[in-house]
């Protein structure tokens, strides 16, 4: 029961994004069936790759019980399908305040939010970068 609630929350928010991205192109005129097929697409894998995570979850379960190994399995597949479902549900709704923030004249919130998490995201960049040379 639990990976249909995960899978049901990751493809409301998929589809909230994608809904909200429409509207935005549309306020601004900016309307294109390419950006609409690679965002779809984008959602398609997000599900697969949620999808993915929770049979690993519980092969990881199946496959510790086999071993006599259960807790630990259960552990390590709880840990990376949670780590996974987040990252989604987090991503998600960080698109979809970008798309609101846009579309809203009155969202300034939204993009002083948006502007330093983009901040952390070049200062986090950079220091990869740093350490790749």
């Amino acid at each position: 029961m639990k990976y249909i609630i995960m899978l049901t929350i990751v493809l409301c928010l998929a589809g909230a994004d994608f809904l909200t991205g429409i509207i935005k192109a549309y306020g601004k005129r900016d309307l294109s069936s390419a950006k609409m097929r690679t965002g779809g697409l984008n959602k398609l894998c997000e599900l697969i790759v949620m999808a993915v995570t929770c049979g690993l979850e519980i092969g990881i379960d199946l496959l510790g019980r086999y071993y006599h190994a259960a807790e630990l399995a259960g552990i390590s597949g709880a840990v990376a399908a949670g780590l996974v479902f987040t990252y989604i549900v987090l991503m998600e709704l960080i698109s979809i305040l970008e798309n609101y923030g846009e579309i809203s004249p009155d969202a300034v919130w939204v993009r002083s939010l948006i502007q330093k998490l983009r901040r952390m995201e070049r200062k986090e960049d950079d220091s990869q970068n740093e350490k790749g040379n």
